[in-house]
Order: structure tokens, then C-alpha cells, then sequence
């Protein structure tokens, strides 16, 4: 039976839709001022063209397949094919409203993963693999922590932590593995050519998140402005714990370390925004500032060019917010808890929930790895997945789009 619709809600949740839609641009300027100054219009584009192919996927096929009602928490089904019948979902707001808030979720997962292979990856491939990639990657793991079995099992995340971060962090790694390194990584300097452009990204990012977070519960209530709160103090501590760490290693605080320290504070709340409260997120955020920051020895290790640390902070940020809520759940601040899982460990709960916690990093980051890892091998060995050598050397600007973002 449908719900009498409800016009403060369905405005809060169309205007949360509009915020994470704007990530996607923000999340364009956050890499593009990281590259080299030839290489930004490529990062510009692969990050917008992932709002026109996605969001055309999603309608088609995606939304029915994550929350079509096939019976099994594993996919969904054709119900909702090029988004027939949406109208007949339960709840007080618009089926088109959360079709469309879902949807730019969607387009902003596989956008991660650009900043992994910055300034190689032939555009052609870039497209075919993001394609598929939504199709066999993101639309069955969403399906699982949003509407299925891993949400039945009882692991909880309020916005995304796994089914987009630890998601997309693993398959940056997967893409780096099979692309290779830059030519002259490790070599030669590749500082990035415009530390303002990153700077206004991290703007629009942490503006965007306040949607993207708070948005989640679909409706505009406490629990709405509870995660908001969440949200800005993890980005704040998050910032705050990268530069102590930073400092303290370095010798010196960075405007780059600045912005990337309140992306880690985002990443790691984003599965606990709707389910902590407290000093909670203060130590959430800090945690994942400092964590994140020395994630970053482990690319340097491992020699894996992760051009621009989506490993150490997607991924590594989504692993600590998603096992921390673990710990900070409390039903206090969401009594759902309390109806479909354990509370947190520090909140009177028992080992399950950390346990369903580590379960769901663990399935959808393996899931995620194996089925990108092939994907990329696939496309590498059918039409290649990184351009010549002249091309790198030339950039992406000229050699995939023949512009120039600098003239004169």
C-alpha cells in the first residue's frame, strides 16, 4: 500500500539528488588540478562523461537491477526496465526521486577509479570499461548492501562506505595492476599543476557529501541533520589528522594534504553518518586522516602508481569507517540498529555486527578486484587499455581530444 507522499521530504531528497550530482564536477577539479597541466582536460572529461554514460545505464537496466524485487538478495530483476512502473514503490516520497538520487551514486563510483590511472588511459577504453564495470561490478554489489543479502545478514552502511568506496578503492588498485606505471614514475617530478583547482574540488566535494550522507535516509528529519553533522566534523577531523601525521613525518602541513585529509574524513563516515553520533565522527574522521596518510607508504612499497592516492583513500578510508561502525553504532541515534543488527561493540553490542561489518568489506572488495582485474585484462588485451608512448608523452589533452585547456 503507497504512503501519502510527503513534500518536505521529496524536496529534501531531490535537493540531496542535485548535491551528489555536483560531486561529480568537484571530483573532476579534486583530480584534475592534481595532474599535469596536459593532462586536465582528459581528467575533466573521463569524470564528466561517466554522468552521461552511467546515468543512461542506470535508467535502462541498473536501478531495476538493484532494487527490482526478484525474490533473492543476490540481483534484481527486469521490473523497472528503462524505469517502467517506478510510480508503484512504497514509501512518501516519488519513485522518480529516488531513482534519481540513487543514480548519482551510481555515476560518481566508477569516476573514482580515474584518479588511479591519471595521465595513461586511452579514452575509448576508459568508456567501455566504465560501462561494463557499472553493469558487473557496481550494479551486484550495491544490490547486495542496499536491498540484499548482505544487508538481511545484518552489516550496516548508511550511504555507501563498501558498495562504493571500498568498491571502487579496490578496483582503482585492480586497473593500476594491469595499466602499469606512467612513463618515468618514480623518475621523474609529476607535481601536480594546479593546487587551487584541487582545492575548489575538495569545496564541492565536502558540500556535495552533506547530500550524498545526509540525503540517505530519505527524509528531512533529526536523523537527517544527525548525519550532516557527522559528516562535516569526520571531514574536519579527517583534515586535521592527515596534517598531524603529515607534519610529523614531513617536517611540513601541505594545502594538498589539507584537501586530502577531508576527503579520508568523508570517505570513512559515510557508512556511519546515520548511525553514530556523539564524539563518534570526531574520532572516526581523525582516525581515517591518519590512517590514510600512511596507507600511502604502502603504494611507494609495492610501487603501485596510484597517480592520485585513490587507493589510500577510498579504499583504505571505506575499509576504516566501514569496520569502525563496528565499533560506534548506536542505536540511540538510529533505533534501526537496534531492530535489524547489534549496536556497536563500545555501545553495549557484542562481536556481530564487526563481524558483518569485516564480512561485507571483505565479499565486495574480493568481488570487486577479481571481476575488475578481468575486465581490464580483457579490454587490455582486445583494444589496450593505456595509449602509446608518444601520446603519454604528448598528454591526453591533444593526443584523445585534440585541446588544449591552457592556450597563449
Amino acid at each position: 500500500m503507497l504512503l501519502a507522499l510527503d513534500s518536505g521530504n521529496t524536496a529534501w531528497v531531490l535537493i540531496s539528488a542535485a548535491l551528489v550530482l555536483f560531486m561529480t564536477p568537484g571530483l573532476a577539479f579534486f583530480y584534475g588540478g592534481m595532474v599535469r597541466s596536459k593532462n586536465v582536460l582528459g581528467m575533466l572529461m573521463q569524470n564528466m562523461f561517466a554522468i552521461g554514460l552511467v546515468s543512461t545505464i542506470w535508467a535502462v537496466v541498473g536501478f531495476s537491477l538493484v532494487f527490482g524485487d526478484s525474490g533473492n538478495g543476490w540481483i534484481g530483476n527486469f521490473d523497472f526496465l528503462f524505469l517502467a512502473d517506478v510510480t508503484n514503490l512504497d514509501g512518501d516520497i516519488p519513485g522518480m526521486a529516488f531513482v534519481a538520487f540513487q543514480m548519482m551514486f551510481a555515476v560518481i563510483t566508477p569516476a573514482l577509479i580515474t584518479g588511479a590511472t591519471a595521465d595513461r588511459l586511452k579514452f575509448g577504453s576508459y568508456a567501455v570499461l566504465i560501462g561494463f564495470w557499472s553493469l558487473l561490478v557496481y550494479i551486484p554489489g550495491a544490490k547486495w548492501v542496499f536491498n540484499g543479502w548482505l544487508l538481511e545478514m545484518g552489516a550496516l552502511d548508511f550511504a555507501g562506505g563498501t558498495a562504493i568506496h571500498i568498491s571502487a578503492g579496490v578496483a582503482a588498485l585492480a586497473v593500476v595492476l594491469v595499466i602499469g606505471n606512467r612513463k618515468g614514475h618514480g623518475d621523474v617530478p609529476m607535481p601536480p599543476h594546479n593546487l587551487p583547482f584541487t582545492v575548489l574540488g575538495t569545496g564541492i566535494l565536502w558540500f556535495g557529501w552533506f547530500g550524498f550522507n545526509a540525503g540517505s535516509g530519505l527524509a528531512a528529519d533529526g536523523l537527517a541533520a544527525q548525519a550532516l553533522v557527522n559528516t562535516h566534523l569526520a571531514a574536519s577531523t579527517g583534515m586535521l589528522g592527515w596534517l598531524l601525521v603529515e607534519r610529523w613525518k614531513g617536517g611540513n602541513a601541505t594545502v594538498l594534504g589539507a584537501c586530502s585529509g577531508a576527503v579520508a574524513g568523508l570517505v570513512a563516515v559515510t557508512p556511519c553518518a546515520g548511525f553514530v553520533g556523539g564524539a563518534s565522527p570526531l574520532i572516526i574522521g581523525f582516525s581515517a586522516g591518519a590512517l590514510c596518510f600512511l596507507a600511502l607508504q604502502i603504494k611507494e612499497r609495492m610501487n603501485w602508481d596510484d597517480s592520485l592516492d585513490v587507493i589510500a583513500v577510498h579504499l583504505i578510508g571505506g575499509i576504516v569507517g566501514t569496520l569502525l561502525l563496528g565499533l560506534f553504532a548506536d542505536a540511540a541515534v538510529n533505533p534501526a540498529i537496534a531492530e535489524d543488527s547489534s549496536e556497536g561493540l563500545f555501545f553495549g553490542g557484542s562481536f556481530e555486527l564487526l563481524k558483518d561489518q569485516f564480512v561485507a568489506a571483505l565479499v565486495v572488495g574480493v568481488f570487486s578486484f577479481v571481476v575488475t582485474y578481468a575486465l581490464a585484462k580483457t579490454i587490455d588485451a582486445t583494444m589496450g587499455l593505456r595509449v602509446g608512448e608518444d601520446a603519454e608523452y604528448q598528454g591526453l589533452d591533444q593526443s584523445q581530444h585534440a585541446e588544449s585547456a591552457y592556450t597563449g
